[in-house]
């Protein structure tokens, strides 16, 4: 997915299993990342940063939304652990990977399989990408985002 490419309405079933749809949260804009897995310390690092920053993404009129190809069970139980308060959608059919063009062949140790490629997309309140973030900072991935929607004039610093 590159910029100007739009999102489709409706994402899939979140943790909780409920349809999550861009249309369930008016007036706000969408960051949507894909994170390889969960429990991991990289993805685990990424959620924490995003969780942290949460209210002031709201505040700053942006909805976070997570998407990973694991069940709504693993999602759940990672969501309740990190207290993640933003839905994390279980894309086990790899529809939405596919569509964002994050499920690609990777190599680790020599082996090749195919997996998510981290990735953070900045939306604006259709699902229209406005940024693709492609080498996300895990521990840093809200200040990151920060600095990103600042240089955009899409924040005010003070």
């Amino acid at each position: 997915m590159n910029i100007g490419d739009k999102f489709p309405q409706t994402l899939g079933p979140d943790q909780d299993g409920r349809i999550i749809s861009l249309n369930d949260f008016p007036g706000k804009k969408f960051i949507i990342y894909f994170y390889p897995k969960d429990a991991t310390s990289g993805c685990t690092a990424e959620a924490i940063s995003l969780r942290d920053n949460y209210q002031t993404f709201l505040n700053m009129g942006y909805q976070i939304i997570g998407v990973n190809n694991a069940s709504e069970e693993s999602h759940k139980k990672f969501a309740e652990k990190q207290e993640l308060p933003f839905p994390i959608i279980a894309d086990t059919d790899l529809k939405l990977c596919e569509l964002a063009g994050v499920w690609r062949l990777k190599k680790m140790c020599g082996k090749e399989y195919m997996g998510i490629v981290r990735t953070t997309f900045v939306c604006d309140h259709d699902g229209t990408v406005t940024d693709v973030v492609e080498k996300v900072q895990t521990k840093t991935a809200a200040d990151q985002l920060f600095k990103l929607l600042e240089g955009r004039g899409s924040i005010n610093p003070d």
